[in-house]
């Protein structure tokens, strides 16, 4: 996982909880909190991180990915290229169909050993998408999370819906339905 995702998470717990419950979170995790943006890092410690602050405040692992998930589109939208074409993009459902035809087409090229979620579409008309999220990293709440960043971008209101399909949560049918 890019190490981004630590460094925006660790920001985010600083921001919201204070310095102090931030330590708490890096001690429980055993974790150091040494972090680059660009680095390369196991997934598994970001959710050691996401289940010790739930520990210590008492908010579900699930919500805190969500929430987390929607803080972070606005800086994650701003680190993509230019060249993403993404002034195309004018709703939710444009921009979660270009994720998967152009963003993380770009993240394999730039980074050869990422392995990004896939999104598998179902069906799409003007209200509604549906797609299967298919990710070894079982983080399905921060995409749940992304989705809402990204409608709050938007202006629109979408509602998320979502249902396990395996039982390791690998993969996860999305229901989308724009307001």
């Amino acid at each position: 996982m890019k190490g981004i995702i630590f460094t925006e998470f660790m920001e985010l717990v600083e921001d919201k909880f204070g310095l102090e419950v931030l330590d708490q979170v890096l001690d429980l995790s055993n974790d150091e909190g040494i972090y680059t943006s660009v680095g390369s890092y196991d997934h598994r410690d970001l959710v050691k991180l996401i289940v010790n602050l739930s520990k210590v405040s008492d908010i579900p692992p699930e919500k805190l990915q969500e929430v987390f998930g929607e803080c972070v589109f606005q800086n994650l939208l701003k680190s993509i290229p230019n060249h993403a074409s993404l002034q195309q993009c004018t709703t939710t459902f444009q921009f979660v169909r270009h994720v998967e035809d152009f963003i993380h087409v770009e993240v394999k090229k730039l980074y050869p050993d990422a392995n990004p979620p896939q999104f598998d579409f179902i069906n799409e008309t003007e209200s509604e998408m549906v797609f299967d999220y298919r990710s070894a990293r079982c983080m399905a709440h921060v995409c749940v999370g992304l989705i809402q960043g990204c409608a709050n971008h938007f202006n629109e209101s979408v509602v998320v819906k979502h249902q396990n399909q395996s039982d390791d949560g690998s993969q996860v049918r999305f229901w989308l339905e724009a307001q």
